[in-house]
C-alpha cells in the first residue's frame, strides 16, 4: 500500500509537470521545485542524529551521479511535457532492464541467459512503443530514452556507493547541483509566473516529498520484490489521467509495448528474488522507480545492511 501510495503521488506529480510544461521550460520547473523542496529536506536533516559530516566518501562517483540526475530530470520533464503520458511511462519502465545491463560493466555482475533474454524482450517492447520507421522519432522520444538511460546509470552508481555514502548525501548533493545549474539557466529560460502556477511548482515538491518518503517507508516495512512491481501501477494512472484530463487515447501499439516491457521487468524482479538462482540483484538492491526529479526516485538499497535505513 505504501508503494502504491508513493507511485500514485509520483503520477500526480507528473500530471502537473505536463500541465506546466506547456508554458515553462523543464529548467524553470526544476529550479523552482528544488527551491520549494529545500525547506522539506531541512526537516529531514533536523531528524538526522548522526555526527558525520556531509562530505561524500566517493566524490567522483557522486559528481557523476549528480550529472546523470540533472540529465534524467531535465529529459523526463521535457518528455512528460510533449509526449502522451502512457508513452512516456512505457519508455521509463525500461529502466530496470537497463540497470541489469549496466550492472555488467559498472558493477562486474553477471547476467545469465534468462535475464539477458528478458532484457532483449523488454527492449523489443520499447521499440514497439517508439515504432521507429513507422512514425517520426520525436525529440520527446529521444528525451525519454536519454532519461531512462541516465536514470539506470544513476541507479547503478547508487548500488556501487550506497553502502558507504549517507542517505542525506545521496539526497542533498543532486539538489544542490540542480539549484546551481538550473539557476544559472534562468536568465535564458525564465518566464514570469502567476500565483497559481507558482503554487503548482510548490505542489510538485510536496508530491515528490510524499512519494519519496512513502517509498522509503515501503522498503523498510516490506521486501523489495513486493514493493518494486508497484511502480507499474503508474501505467493505470497514465491511462486514466491521459483520457480524462488531456484527451489522450493510448493506441494498441503503446499498450502492447508497455505490456511487453512490464512483463520483462517483472520477470527480472522475480528472477532476482530467487536466492537459489542468482547472487546478483542490481534491480532489487537499487530499487529504481524510473524517473528522477527534485527528490531522487532511486532509493538506496546499500545502507540497509549498515544502519537499517533504506
Amino acid at each position: 500500500m505504501l508503494g502504491l501510495l508513493g507511485f500514485s503521488a509520483y503520477a500526480a506529480h507528473d500530471v502537473i509537470v505536463k500541465f506546466l510544461g506547456a508554458t515553462y521550460s523543464p529548467f524553470q520547473m526544476l529550479f523552482f521545485s528544488v527551491i520549494f523542496a529545500f525547506p522539506l529536506v531541512s526537516f529531514m536533516l533536523v531528524r538526522d542524529a548522526s555526527v558525520a559530516n556531509l562530505r561524500p566518501r566517493h566524490p567522483w562517483w557522486t559528481m557523476l551521479r549528480v550529472l546523470t540526475i540533472l540529465i534524467s530530470a531535465s529529459s523526463f520533464f521535457y518528455a512528460f511535457s510533449v509526449l502522451p503520458l502512457a508513452q512516456t511511462y512505457s519508455i521509463l519502465f525500461s529502466v530496470p532492464l537497463m540497470v541489469t545491463a549496466l550492472a555488467i560493466p559498472v558493477l562486474g555482475e553477471k547476467v545469465g541467459l534468462h535475464r539477458g533474454a528478458a532484457i532483449l524482450v523488454g527492449l523489443i517492447g520499447v521499440l514497439i512503443v517508439v515504432r521507429p520507421g513507422t512514425a517520426s522519432l520525436s525529440l520527446g522520444h529521444i528525451a525519454a530514452l536519454t532519461g531512462s538511460f541516465c536514470t539506470a546509470l544513476t541507479s547503478v552508481i547508487v548500488r556501487r556507493i550506497g553502502r558507504d555514502e549517507r542517505d542525506v548525501v545521496l539526497l542533498l548533493f543532486p539538489m544542490l547541483g540542480m539549484f546551481v545549474v538550473m539557476g544559472s539557466l534562468m536568465p535564458f529560460h525564465y518566464k514570469p509566473m502567476p500565483l497559481v502556477d507558482l503554487g503548482a511548482m510548490a505542489l510538485l515538491s510536496v508530491l515528490g516529498f510524499i512519494a519519496f518518503n512513502s517509498l522509503i517507508a515501503a522498503y523498510k516495512s516490506g521486501e523489495a520484490v513486493v514493493v518494486a512491481p508497484t511502480q507499474y501501477s503508474q501505467i493505470i494512472w497514465a491511462t486514466v489521467f491521459g483520457v480524462l484530463i488531456f484527451g489522450e487515447d493510448p493506441d494498441t501499439q503503446t499498450l502492447l509495448g508497455a505490456a511487453v516491457v512490464i512483463a520483462s521487468g517483472l520477470y527480472i524482479v522475480a528472477r532476482e528474488s530467487r536466492k537459489d538462482t542468482s547472487e546478483n540483484t542490481p534491480v532489487l538492491r537499487t530499487r529504481s522507480r524510473g524517473v528522477t526529479g527534485v527528490f531522487s526516485r532511486i532509493i538506496s538499497g546499500g545502507n540497509k545492511d549498515r544502519d537499517g535505513a533504506s
